[in-house]
């Protein structure tokens, strides 16, 4: 059953391609997760946490590959930063990183890029409003895992970790940042879909 467009429902840009397979599937797996450690490197630093490209990727790559790709991507994006790939901030890499404060950011990368990818599968990255919403709602998810883990982290380095300064620390500097990041995500999807739908 194909829509107006003539595309299947519950599609995401991922499934226009040509080939379809176990190795088409391991590959946007692995180019989303060297999409998302290149991102990482566009980045403005700060302590605790830096200003980086990360989560307009993880939305991206959520929402082009769909809830299981992206999560996949996610996994192998950490897993391999962790075992030692130059892939977090700051060309970082290895298990030294689990000691980051902000590390607790990039285990919520990975239900991020499941929710906008789910998202997506239901057409909410179509058209630009539902695609802020949803954008804005992933963008979110890594600070549901990113506090608590920095503020065990401060607590562990003897720094203040009250909810006050954790909140100045990892959320009040990225919320603006967030925000146009998100906007510009659900600003590219509907206009790549578009494109191809004129094919």
């Amino acid at each position: 059953m194909t829509n107006a467009t003539g595309f299947a429902p519950r599609a995401v840009l991922a499934d226009r391609l040509r080939t379809h397979g176990l190795a088409t599937n391991a590959a946007l797996v692995a180019g989303g997760a060297l999409f998302t450690a290149a991102m990482a490197q566009v980045e403005i630093p700060m302590w605790p946490v830096p200003i980086t490209g990360q989560t307009l990727a993880v939305v991206l790559v959520g929402a082009t590959l769909g809830a299981r790709r992206g999560i996949l991507s996610m996994l192998v994006y950490a897993v391999a930063g962790l075992a030692g790939a130059p892939f977090f901030a700051d060309m970082q890499g290895g298990l030294g990183a689990l000691a980051l404060p902000s590390f607790g950011y990039v285990i919520g990368f990975v239900p991020a890029a499941g929710v906008i990818g789910w998202l997506a599968r239901r057409s909410w990255d179509r058209r630009f409003g539902r695609a802020a919403a949803a954008m804005v709602l992933a963008s979110a998810i890594p600070f549901v895992t990113g506090l608590p883990y920095l503020a065990v982290a401060l607590g562990s380095l003897g720094l203040p970790n009250d909810l006050q300064s954790v909140l100045a620390a990892g959320l009040y500097p990225f919320v603006v940042g967030g925000v146009v990041k998100a906007l510009i995500a659900a600003g590219i999807i509907p206009l790549v879909w578009k494109a191809v739908g004129r094919r």
